[in-house]
């Protein structure tokens, strides 16, 4: 799915919180946007999934206006939002029975994309039963599982400790690639913009536009950035981040205790002390 947006406002009653932002996003393709928070990055989500109309501009999903919301277009939140009463499989299989799908045939859909995402055998356990990062898997299995055309990702992992946001953004890279949406994707993480992304904008405080645009090239990547590293501190200083390192003022050398010679076996007048003055552990104590 092609999205085209153009000269897009938007303002909430007198707070503009987008201004003028014009691009167009290729059909599979993967776009990261990242900015300051509450800069609008979510807005723009809001806006393709059909939650909010702009205040000025034309905004196109395969050239027809988006009008409002659509299975074809998938927003995906930070929060799972399992329902706790359903186990994974009935909260995955729930998004093909609200598009009039039968129920035994959505179970069986469901199963088999938990499976995609290393669920199998936890299919029968309600959501409190798993962890953080399982309940997030059960939630990309049902994103996918109604095979959208554009995939709205607002900060899927940014709950997630590391090293579960790294494995989940491996799942999430292999589903895209199975699939191939459109993927917008919102993230604090500039790590994370730049394993998944084909293309980062970085956007201004509210209200927001385009600071710079980055293409990353087509070179198979790994969760090893070195290779963007100049890339990568360049937006972390267009967000305000500094970058460089901070040795402070030059640290001034204590001159030697009086007495204490400077070099050789002798003791000096403070290690006399310290071994005059043994201390005391609460082990010798008890």
């Amino acid at each position: 799915m092609k999205l085209s947006f153009k000269n897009i406002d938007k303002q909430f009653s007198d707070l503009p919180v987008i201004k003028g932002f014009d691009r167009d996003i290729g059909d599979g393709e993967l776009v990261a946007l990242v900015g300051p928070s509450g800069c609008g990055k979510s807005t723009l989500l809001h806006l393709v999934a059909g939650l909010e109309k702009p205040s000025a501009g034309t905004l196109l999903a395969d050239g027809k206006p988006i009008k409002g919301a659509h299975p074809e277009r998938m927003l995906m939140f930070q929060e799972n939002a399992l329902y706790p009463w359903l186990t994974l499989v009935q909260n995955v299989a729930l998004a093909l029975e609200l598009q009039k799908q039968d129920k035994s045939s959505a179970l069986r859909s469901a199963r088999a994309w938990l499976g995609k995402v290393n669920l199998a055998g936890f299919e029968d356990y309600f959501p409190h039963q798993v962890s953080g990062g399982m309940r997030q898997r059960a939630a990309l299995a049902r994103a996918f599982i109604t095979n959208p055309k554009a995939l709205l990702l607002d900060e899927p992992f940014g709950a997630l400790d590391a090293l579960t946001r790294m494995t989940l953004q491996d799942v999430l890279r292999q589903l895209i690639r199975e699939t191939t949406p459109t993927v917008l994707l919102v993230t604090h993480d500039v790590d994370e913009a730049l394993f998944l992304a084909d293309r980062i904008l970085v956007f201004s405080a509210r209200p927001a536009t385009v600071l710079k645009e980055f293409t990353l090239s087509q070179q198979e990547k790994s969760h090893d950035l070195s290779a963007f590293a100049s890339m990568r501190r360049e937006i972390l200083g267009l967000l305000g981040i500094n970058t460089e390192v901070d040795n402070g003022p030059p640290r001034e050398t204590a001159p030697p205790s009086v007495g204490t010679p400077a070099a050789g076996g002798v003791l000096t007048a403070d290690r006399a002390e310290s071994r005059a003055a043994p201390k005391f552990t609460e082990e010798a104590l008890a």
